[in-house]
C-alpha cells in the first residue's frame, strides 16, 4: 500500500443525533465544532417535523439561515425518512411522496452544499417484503436518479439492519443495476458487521463506489444506542481497507444517552475514531 493513500486529510462529521434534541442547528453545530468534528449530518428523519425539513419551505428557509449563520459544514444527510415512505411500498401514493420527498431532499442539498444523501437500503420496512416490493424499490430509483444527477448530489444506499441489503454486496447489484455515478454506497460498519463475518472483505466488494462511511458500533442484534468501543466492529482494520480506496467522508453515527454531558460525550467518542484512524494510518505507512 502506497504510503500517499493514508498520508492525507479525512472528514468526520457528527451525527446529529449524537446531540440532544432541545439544542437549536446553530447549538449543534457550535458544540460539534468546538469538539473538534468537522461538521453535520443533518437528520431528516420519519417524524414530521424533520420531514418538514424539505418538504415545507417556510422550514427549510429557516434551516438553510441556521446553517449558514453558524457557518456550519453539512456535506452529508441520512434521510431516514424514507422507512415511513419507501420505494418499494405496494400503495401507490406512499411512492408518489417517496419520490417527492426525495426530489426535495435534493434541492436541498444542492442549497446547503451537501455531496451525498444516505438513502436506507431496503424496499420496504412496515410491509411484507416481495418480488413486487423489490421491482416498486428498483423503478423508484432509475425515476429518481435523473434528478439527482441534474443537481449534482450523490444518492447512496446505507447498508440496513435487515437482510435486504445489510452488505455492501447487496447494495452493488442496485448500483450496477442503475450504473449512474450518482448512485453509490455508503456503508455503515455496525451494520455490515452484524450482516457478515468478513466485513473487509465486503467493502472491497464496493471498492470505487463508497461515497461516505457511516462509523457505528453493534453487537450481534443490537443495531444502536451503543458508544465505541463497546460492540465488535473492527474499526481498525476497516479504516485501513477504506483509506486504501481513497474514501475520505466519514460520520460518526451514535445516539446521544440522555444523562452524560453533551460535550464529553461526543469528545469521548470522537477521541475512540481519532485514534482507530492514528492507528490505521500508522499501519498503511509501516
Amino acid at each position: 500500500m502506497e504510503n500517499n493513500m493514508c498520508n492525507r486529510p479525512i472528514y468526520i462529521s457528527l451525527y446529529e443525533k449524537a446531540m440532544p434534541d432541545s439544542m437549536s442547528l446553530g447549538e449543534k453545530g457550535e458544540l460539534l465544532q468546538n469538539c473538534g468534528y468537522n461538521g453535520l449530518e443533518i437528520s431528516v428523519d420519519e417524524t414530521d417535523a424533520r420531514l418538514a425539513r424539505v418538504l415545507d419551505p417556510a422550514v427549510k428557509r429557516d434551516v438553510l439561515a441556521e446553517l449558514r449563520a453558524g457557518g456550519i459544514s453539512v456535506r452529508t444527510m441520512c434521510l431516514s425518512g424514507q422507512r415511513r415512505f419507501p420505494f418499494g411500498s405496494r400503495d401507490k401514493a406512499v411512492r408518489d411522496k417517496s419520490h417527492e420527498i426525495i426530489c426535495r431532499a435534493v434541492d436541498f442539498s444542492a442549497e446547503a452544499g451537501i455531496r451525498v444523501i444516505q438513502i436506507p437500503g431496503y424496499d420496504v420496512w412496515y410491509e411484507d417484503r416481495g418480488e413486487d416490493t423489490r421491482a416498486y424499490f428498483e423503478e423508484g430509483l432509475h425515476a429518481v436518479i435523473p434528478y439527482a444527477s441534474a443537481a449534482g448530489v450523490i444518492l447512496a444506499f446505507e447498508t440496513m439492519e435487515n437482510d435486504f441489503m445489510n452488505t455492501s454486496a447487496k447494495a452493488m447489484k442496485y448500483v450496477e443495476a442503475v450504473n449512474s455515478p450518482y448512485l453509490q454506497v455508503y456503508p455503515d460498519l455496525g451494520n455490515i458487521r452484524n450482516g457478515t463475518d468478513e466485513p473487509i472483505a465486503d467493502l472491497q466488494s464496493a471498492r470505487g463506489h463508497i461515497a461516505a462511511v457511516h462509523l457505528k458500533e453493534t453487537v450481534e442484534g443490537v443495531f444502536r444506542n451503543m458508544e465505541y468501543g463497546q460492540g465488535r466492529v473492527d474499526f481498525v482494520g476497516c479504516m485501513k481497507e477504506l483509506l486504501s480506496q481513497n474514501v475520505g467522508i466519514y460520520n460518526c453515527e451514535f445516539w446521544y444517552d440522555g444523562k452524560t454531558e453533551p460535550a464529553e460525550y461526543i469528545t469521548r467518542n470522537l477521541r475512540y475514531i481519532e485514534n482507530c484512524f492514528k492507528t490505521a494510518m500508522e499501519d498503511c505507512n509501516g
